[in-house]
């Protein structure tokens, strides 16, 4: 099967600020209870991915352009921040806390990937 992929604006990714566009790489029917999410995503300068929790699955980003700083915790009190770019991979695991923001004057551009923990079956 051949598709094409359609950008969807998203306002305030995850409760955050700004806007992204998602393009939905595969769709969570299609991932057959193995995760919910793939995609590329896109957020415009100043935006930013709200602050949330990941339970029962993870999600790797893989950054394909732009920067901007990656806050990630065991609690949802605890924020660690790096700054991330083009080439690096951001992993969230089960009952981690995280957000991503763009801080820059450009697009940051990244897949993200949100599949379970063994043993647990989304659908």
């Amino acid at each position: 099967m051949i598709r094409d992929v359609k950008a969807v604006e998203i306002d305030a990714p995850a409760g955050g600020k700004g806007k992204a566009l998602r393009y939905e790489i595969v769709p969570k029917e299609e991932l057959y209870g193995h995760g919910r999410l793939y995609a590329r995503m896109v957020l415009m300068p100043g935006t930013f991915v709200g602050w949330h929790q990941h339970v029962h699955d993870t999600e790797p980003y893989y950054i394909l352009r732009g920067e901007g700083d990656f806050i990630e915790g065991r609690t949802e009190n605890e924020r660690i921040k790096t700054h991330v770019h083009a080439g690096q991979v951001c992993v969230i695991e089960p009952g981690q806390w995280h957000s991503l923001e763009n801080n820059s004057d450009s697009e940051l551009e990244f897949i993200a990937l949100i599949y379970n923990e063994p043993g647990y079956d989304n659908r």
